[in-house]
This record gives structure tokens, sequence and C-alpha cells, in this order.
């Protein structure tokens, strides 16, 4: 049965991450209630056994809610550590030099093992390694294929197997680790509907998750190294979505370079149609305590003004006492913002014009349409999602309803900006979408009699990538007599 859901007030999507603090069908449900549009299911922690009920949890409330949802696995990628110390721990004076080496040795305070091969490979003087999240600072004096001599910039306790950073390097190793390919296997198999891959560097990195997804999933490139800054836009070509990950990216560079670093990511998304969440302690101040600093309340609101599709929460709602209130929080926060007179005109600073293609003039003119006759929403039919995609990338001030015949499709585009995605049965006529729009439009509270709609869809019915046609229509109020809500629209 088709069920009717009304569509979210604001247009920015909320993402949860799911954890201990958030596993259960239960705190799942709330957290879809509080306004979680999508959930981030992390790879990194536990097993794979540990994921599948969250998978069926969210499976399961999407039967009942009638709304399909997003589910994104995020791989974990490679993760560069030192060895052990015969200690357990040393402290590193600044001033002093300090080795890093093949050696498995357990180390001491001149020297330790670094067990990774292609550090040493990509290694040149100068350049800086970050130790604990970039709390310990070495710099690069010289190295050799297993030795390398660097001295201590910045000090401080350094205890096993601690992350490392290496911001000046690109790194001659691929993004999919074995663990990778075997959680990207078992994910694709559960039915996420977005991959996340973790600390990409090169194009290569994406072109070789995609054609392990093999069209069963949507691609998500995780900007978290500077490295990957320098090819934004070769990277943004093989993805279908973006995340700015903040966490390493604030580790490897100052952080007053993330702010403006965090503004290019999304106006280079926006402008070339990728999808683009903005991530890592939004409300980091709420995994402890009830309500979050203003300053955090501030980094939401600037996301949501700059025209991100969604807006993400990591320990807040996985591991952190206040999940429920950190999820109504970031709803409240966008709500907010969103009702701001100014916001649609600030969303619009970033330029997105159209590709010379007849589906981009539609989806310009669409956007331009519903404003100009005071339009209620706009309703496109979709195949491969496309369409809303390119409707979704001119930010219109009026709801995106997709009409899609895939539920995959309809699933991954819970990540975009305003959409409200329908699995319904597909069209066969002009005529037949006319109505069906209408009544969907209705059934699912997007308008009301004497209301406009602005109808986009392709001719023939059925053929992805075919939009060519615009049609503006209104609603008389009685579209819904003789139709139950299980025929499918």
């Amino acid at each position: 049965m088709i069920m009717a859901i009304s569509p979210r007030s604001r247009k920015v999507r909320v993402l949860a991450t799911l954890g201990p603090a958030s596993d259960t069908p239960e705190m799942i449900e709330r957290l879809y209630q509080a306004g979680a549009d999508a959930f981030r299911i992390n790879m990194s922690h536990g097993d794979q056994a540990s994921k599948v009920p969250l998978f069926a949890a969210i499976r399961a409330m999407e039967k009942t809610s009638g709304r399909p949802t997003t589910i994104l696995a995020d791989l974990q990628g490679p993760k560069l550590r030192v060895g052990k110390f015969a200690e357990g721990k040393v402290m590193l004076v600044a001033g002093h030099e300090f080795i890093l080496d093949r050696d498995p040795t357990p180390g001491d305070a001149t020297r330790v093992e670094l067990p990774h091969r292609e550090i040493f490979e990509a290694a040149h003087p100068d350049a800086r390694l970050l130790l604990d999240d970039g709390k310990l600072v070495l710099r690069v004096i010289s190295n050799s294929a297993d030795r390398m001599t660097t001295i201590v910039e910045v000090g401080g306790m350094l205890s096993n197997s601690k992350g490392l950073n290496v911001p000046d390097m690109v790194l001659p190793m691929a993004a999919l680790t074995e663990k990778d390919r075997s959680d990207l296997a078992f994910a694709v198999e559960m039915g996420a509907d977005w991959i996340a891959l973790s600390f990409v560097q090169r194009p290569e990195d994406l072109m070789e998750a995609r054609r392990l997804i093999g069209g069963k999933a949507a691609l998500l490139a995780k900007i978290e190294k500077p490295s990957a800054i320098a090819r934004l836009d070769e990277l943004m070509e093989q993805c279908d979505g973006v995340m700015v990950a903040r966490g390493d990216l604030g580790v490897e560079l100052p952080p007053q370079s993330v702010p403006p670093m965090q503004k290019r990511i999304v106006e280079t998304a926006r402008r070339m149609g990728r999808p683009v969440i903005v991530a890592t302690q939004m409300l980091e101040s709420m995994i402890e305590t009830p309500s979050p600093t203003r300053a955090e309340v501030s980094d939401v609101a600037t996301a949501v003004y700059d025209g991100a599709d969604a807006i993400m929460l990591s320990a807040e709602s996985a591991a952190g006492k206040y999940p429920i209130e950190s999820v109504t929080m970031m709803n409240s926060i966008a709500d907010a913002v969103e009702r701001d007179p100014g916001h649609g005109d600030r969303v619009h600073f970033t330029v997105t014009r159209p590709d010379p293609t007849t589906a981009d003039a539609l989806a310009e003119a669409a956007k331009n349409i519903a404003r100009t006759v005071s339009a209620a929403a706009i309703v496109c039919f979709t195949s491969s999602g496309s369409t809303a995609r390119r409707i979704a990338r001119e930010r219109p001030t009026v709801p995106i309803m997709v009409l899609t015949p895939k539920l995959e499709t309809a699933r991954r585009l819970g990540l975009l900006w305003g959409v409200h995605a329908v699995h319904t049965r597909d069209v066969e006529s002009f005529e037949e979408m006319v109505a069906k729009a209408k009544r969907m439009a209705l059934r699912h509270h997007i308008a009301a009699a004497g209301d406009r709609i602005v109808v986009c869809a392709g001719v023939p019915f059925g053929t992805p990538g075919s939009t060519n046609v615009l049609h503006v229509v209104t609603l008389v109020g009685d579209e819904l007599k003789g139709h139950s809500g299980a025929e499918g629209g």
C-alpha cells in the first residue's frame, strides 16, 4: 500500500550516524521522528554481523512510515599508525630528532616502527608528519626506503599505535583496503544506497570503488585530505556526491583554512550538480551536554545558508548522551535558517549555470516558472534520478516532489536538497502524467485545491535522461475521488 506522508518543512537533509547510543529499532524510529532523513552506518567500528540489525531496522521503519529511507555505508579507508613502544609510551621533546623505520622492535624515545612502506616512498625533506590527531608534529629531515629522520616540532606524549596524518604527501596506496573491499561487498548486499569512500586522493580511487559497486549504490567521496583539493573537479566527475569531512581535514590543514576550504568544496559540488554533505563536530558539545554552544549553532547555520544538501551528526547521535536532542536541535536550526527571509538570496550566492542541454535548460526553467507563477511545488518524474538532481541544483524556493518507479532511486535521493521522493508506478502517457502529478501532490500534502504545480518529465516515458516536457497545472481539489491510497497514485 502507498502511504502518504507530508514532506519535511525544511529543504536541507539531516544525516544521523548510528552507534551504541542509537542502534535499536526504537531509537532509530525516534531519530527519524526527531528529523533524521537518512542514516549513516560507520564500517570503522564493530564487525559486519553487528550492522545487519541496523539495516533491518531501517528497512522495517521504511515500510511502516511509507517514506523511502536512505542508508549510507561509510568505509573506514586506510589507517596510518605508528608501531608500539617498549614502555607503552614515550615523551617526544621539541627540537630533538626522532627516527621512524621499518624495524618491528618496540620503540623508545629515539625511534619507533612505521609499518607503511608507502610513506617512506612518498616522504621528502620538509614534509610534516602529524601524530595523534595533530597533537604532535614531526618534520622530515631525510629519508630512505626504510628509515626516516625527523625533527620534533611540537612534542608531547606518544603512545602505542597512534594515528598518523601526512598532509604534504600523496601516498602511492589505494583508498580501498582489504577490509574496505569486504565491507563494500557486504554493504551492497545489504542494500546500502550510498557508499562513502574515505581518504580519497585521486580520481583512480573512485574509479575502482565504482567498479566494485557495479551500479548497485551511489558513490560518495569524502574530502578529508588537502591533496584531494588540488584535483577537486576531477574527483567530482567520478563520484555521485561528496562529503566535507572536517575531522581529518582539520588535522591536516591549519584550523583557519578549514572554513574557506569547506565553502570551496560546497560551491564546487553545487556548481557541478553533486549533493554535498557537511560533516564532523557540528554539535560536538552535545555528546556530553543537552544543548549546543552558540558557535556550533552558527556553524550548522552557515552550512544551511551555503546551500549544502545535507548536514551530518557523527558521535552526537552515535555515541553521545543526547542523540535525540542532537537531531532535534539540528532540525530546529535548519528550520529557523530556512525561514529567514534572506535565506533564498544567500543560497543563490553560488551561481549554478546550466549545461547546454535540454534537461538542464528545463530544470532552470522549472525553478523560474515556479517562482513567477507562485507554484506550490515542482513535481518531476524520473527513473534514474538525474532530473531531480538537476532541479535540486537550482535550489528552487518550492519543494521538489519526485515520482519514480524505482525504489532504489527514491532511496538515493534522500540526500538531495528539497526532494520529497515517492516510489510509485510509472506512467505511460502525457494525460496520465498530469493526473498522477496532481493526485500525488494532494495525497502527500505538497499542494492544495487552487494551487499550481510545475510538472517536469521526459517523453517517451521510461527512457532515462530524456527530460523534455514542462507543464503547469492547477489543482481543482477533487482529483483523489475514486482513487484509493493503494492504487499507486
